[in-house]
């Protein structure tokens, strides 16, 4: 296996060699302060080593979000890769989601242990917030199908689950998948972004680094309003306790392989 760090250059350009599309699934937030700059340098010397390569498609999985609204640095950060990115040579796709609901998500996470230690939660207002998550597998089948079809180059999509559900929501039916019962929220409005942000990374393993741009993302409602994405590839969405029980292993229909047998580009033989 290649490795490489984008920040570095010099250390990630071979992976480059002999390939024609490549799927730009980066994001640095977890690293903690100062993301947007990693991000946008990071992004920056991907195209510079796209461009050498003669790369013919890039494949960027993005956020959700209404570009109307008052975005948080994290999705604002999100657009600002889209932005550099789609200056290359090569045909960008861009696929946008909301939370993806899989083993190794920073929010999925941060939602599935509220779920499972608190019984009794005094939330922030954001709670009541509509998103509309999707299953990795789901978000897998889509990122295999843009790429089997022509006509998504240089093109960007939504992509969402079957279900918008508000966080509470989420966390209620996270809740009953893990422990069998709903926990009980009561949303208050006196927590700042900043006191919810203390407030996850007491109840969580989340830092704080972590914490707080996923709070102020928190306040966008993240909802599928464009679905040309499926008049061009074909996805079974999978059910948002089916992939909360996915991401616990408690499904053996699990990997790659179960998720890009679901995509299938729309008109193929």
């Amino acid at each position: 296996m290649k490795q490489g760090d984008l920040l570095e250059v010099g250390s990630f350009e071979h992976a480059l060699a002999d390939v024609e599309a490549a799927y730009y699934l980066v994001h640095s937030m977890q690293a903690g302060e100062e993301f947007e700059e990693r991000d946008r340098l990071a992004a920056r010397h991907f195209v510079d080593a796209a461009n050498a390569a003669a790369l013919s498609r890039v494949v960027y999985l993005s956020g959700l979000g209404d570009d109307r609204d008052r975005l948080s640095a994290h999705l604002k950060s999100r657009r600002e890769v889209e932005r550099v990115l789609g200056e290359g040579e090569a045909d960008l796709t861009v696929l946008r989601a909301a939370i993806v609901v899989g083993d190794g998500s920073a929010s999925f996470e941060i939602v599935r242990q509220l779920a499972e230690r608190l019984p009794v939660m005094v939330t922030p207002k954001w709670v009541d917030t509509e998103c509309q998550p999707i299953a990795i597998d789901d978000v897998v089948a889509y990122l295999v199908g843009v790429l089997a079809s022509e006509a998504t180059a240089d093109n960007t999509y939504q992509i969402g689950g079957p279900e918008v559900l508000t966080y509470r929501e989420l966390i209620e039916r996270t809740a009953e998948v893990t422990t069998g019962r709903r926990p009980f929220i009561v949303p208050v409005p006196v927590l700042t972004p900043r006191l919810s942000s203390y407030w996850l990374a007491l109840t969580t393993d989340a830092e704080m680094s972590v914490a707080r741009p996923l709070v102020d993302g928190m306040r966008n409602p993240v909802v599928v309003d464009d679905t040309r994405i499926r008049t061009v590839v074909d996805v079974t969405p999978t059910s948002f306790d089916e992939a909360v029980r996915r991401a616990l292993g408690r499904d053996e229909r699990v990997g790659v392989e179960h998720a890009t047998e679901r995509a299938e580009p729309r008109g193929a033989d």
